[in-house]
């Protein structure tokens, strides 16, 4: 039994304790065989068996990401303009700017979440004014996390919001004197104005739905992400919003292992819902690629507490408890594991009262479940959490959003917000996400960086020394830790015998690269079950593209991802050595317009070095 593959010349983080380090790895049928040196591992080869030089490259366990919302991102993705890692407001507004130039009516330019005032050199958003000016006739919506979205006038229009539009529960339409919206929508203190009015726009088609979740699917692979948990979301309809996914599944196209919880829609409807999916969804169903993962993240609306730390934090009702044991003893009665999303200690405690009711009748023993984001859980929760055998999974939310934690609660309450030190030496299971794409962006270096410095994506340093992690097992946050949330202890998360073949070759090396250079990386070489799904430079040979972003407008087409925009090379393409005082590296917008087209465009613009 030779293997199909065998990697040899490279540096292995294996993240196995007993040989943490390999020069050498054998894969057959998607597993890793065997691990160890070059010899003892190439003289396992055959005649038939593929041989790849690493050329001394460093290899990683593939990052699974333990919540984030991929089923829901790719069915919009390619109509999506990212401004995630964008440092300037002057930037992503010639991004803005050019994609309104290129979209077609009736369709809306969308700037859907991942990124912070913060980040920007400005520290603010853009005014509504500017971006009136920067699209006319254009839709534009542009979400801030779930506390805000900004609607030009064109936007309003298409979506019917007048003088006359009645404000809906939890949100408001900020107004002018006269009482007509401006443009502002605000989370008070739900985001439900904000997903209801996303919705509201054009969708794609099915077979642009298609293309679309396979380039963001690309694009994680692209950032060394082989595997996520779907976290459901709102506006995102059980079997129906999951058809495309599973179109991708069975045609063999998946290239991120992804388990889905499934997550209530309607309020006062989720024992129904549970009810009836726990009657035709068996847990695990699927395969390694695609399988359903228990409930959640929102198991009923009366326990929803939205993280705008803008606001105050919002009471719950009276009534959650009830609301939330009839949910939690279906699925435990049915051994569904759930995931519950929970900002605050008041939420999981009043929670933890309901598990622990629950646990006396039903035991809960066995049951994977635990809580989402946790920022301001306390020792004594975590220990309920152990001893009911649940888990925590945090998110790099606060690397978004710390500045405005610190506004409301003090830096000092914001030293371990989530307290994931504590968490790991307590010995609760825990592990690291994203949240994406609404809230935090998608890159998983951003959560890393955030675990290993302290600091948020706008440089403000909130968490001291003593909270961070070190980067190995900030690493293992995003690997190994993340396999008991998708009950795959044993399978996943590291590169050593038995484990699935998912691993990564980043394009510099994570343990000795400057903390700073952190959220920049990303994977020369991606594999899932020992299949190339991504490569490029010193491996571009063994990639195998995918067709271009569909509709022909797509932000993707031009942008790219995270940090595609702003590439040095591409810069080069338009002529210039060096960067431009007006635009500085942004050239790289330009790179793909004909000669006849980048003089104009970068002209108009009012730069002065456009010699190509």
């Amino acid at each position: 039994m030779h293997p199909d593959l065998i990697l040899h010349n490279a540096r292995i983080t294996t993240l196995d304790r007993e040989s943490p380090l390999a020069s050498a790895a054998a894969i057959r049928d998607g597993v890793f065989t065997a691990t160890g040196g070059n010899a003892e591992v190439l003289a396992l080869a055959g005649p038939e068996t593929r041989v790849i030089d690493m050329g001394g490259r460093a290899v990683l366990p593939g990052l699974i990401d333990n919540h984030t919302h991929v089923v829901r991102g790719g069915l919009n993705y390619n109509m999506e303009l990212r401004w995630d890692g964008v440092r300037s407001l002057s930037d992503a507004m010639n991004m803005l700017r050019r994609q309104v130039a290129i979209t077609p009516a009736p369709q809306w330019v969308r700037i859907v979440g991942g990124f912070t005032e913060h980040q920007f050199d400005e520290k603010r958003l853009p005014t509504l004014d500017e971006i009136n000016v920067a699209a006319p006739d254009t839709p534009v919506f542009i979400l801030h996390l779930y506390d805000r979205a900004l609607l030009n006038a064109a936007a309003l229009r298409a979506v019917g919001y007048t003088k006359d539009t009645p404000n809906p529960p939890g949100g408001e339409i900020q107004r002018d004197a006269r009482g007509n919206p401006t443009g502002l929508l605000l989370a008070k203190p739900n985001a439900g104005i904000l997903y209801s009015t996303l919705a509201r726009g054009p969708k794609l088609p099915p077979e642009y739905q298609l293309n679309s979740t396979r380039h963001f699917m690309r694009e994680l692979n692209r950032l060394g992400v082989t595997g996520v948990i779907d976290a459901g979301g709102g506006m995102q309809n059980y079997p129906e919003d999951y058809e495309i996914i599973q179109r991708l599944h069975d045609d063999g196209q998946l290239t991120v292992r992804l388990a889905y919880n499934l997550f209530t829609q309607k309020p006062k409807e989720e024992k129904e819902d549970f009810l009836r999916w726990t009657k035709s969804v068996t847990y695990r169903q699927g395969s390694d690629y695609f399988r359903h993962n228990g409930a959640g993240e929102m198991l009923v609306f009366s326990a929803a507490d939205f993280e705008d730390f803008r606001e105050p934090r919002p009471d719950l009702s009276p009534g959650m408890e009830e609301d939330l044991e009839d949910v939690v003893r279906i699925l435990a009665e049915n051994r569904w594991p759930w995931r519950m999303h929970a900002t605050y200690d008041e939420t999981i405690s009043r929670s933890l009262d309901v598990f622990e009711k629950v646990n006396r009748d039903i035991p809960l023993d066995g049951i994977n479940w635990f809580f989402d984001h946790a920022e301001t859980v306390s020792e004594r929760s975590l220990d309920r959490i152990a001893a009911l055998g649940g888990g925590v999974a945090v998110q790099h939310r606060m690397a978004y959003q710390g500045e405005y934690f610190v506004e409301r609660y003090g830096t000092r309450a914001a030293e371990a917000t989530p307290p994931v030190a504590k968490m790991l030496e307590m010995g609760v299971r825990t592990s690291a996400g994203s949240d994406a794409t609404r809230v935090s962006s998608y890159n998983p270096w951003v959560g890393l960086s955030w675990m290993i410095s302290g600091a948020t994506v706008g440089g403000l340093r909130i968490t001291p020394e003593r909270n961070r992690l070190d980067r190995e097992t900030a690493l293992r946050m995003w690997t190994e830790k993340v396999a008991w949330f998708s009950n795959d202890e044993g399978r996943r998360g590291r590169i050593a015998a038995g484990y699935l073949a998912d691993l990564i070759v980043p394009d510099r090396d994570f343990f000795a690269c400057a903390e700073a250079d952190i959220p920049e990386i990303t994977s020369d070489l991606t594999m899932v079950g020992g299949k190339v799904v991504f490569a490029k430079g010193d491996f571009a040979d063994h990639d195998a593209p995918i067709p271009p972003a569909m509709p022909d407008w797509s932000p993707v087409r031009t942008f790219g991802g995270y940090g595609a925009w702003a590439e040095p090379q591409a810069a080069a393409q338009c002529g210039c050595a060096s960067a431009c005082g007006v635009h500085g590296h942004s050239h790289a917008w330009g790179a793909d317009l004909p000669v006849s087209d980048l003089r104009s465009f970068w002209g108009a613009l009012g730069c002065a070095c456009w010699a190509v």
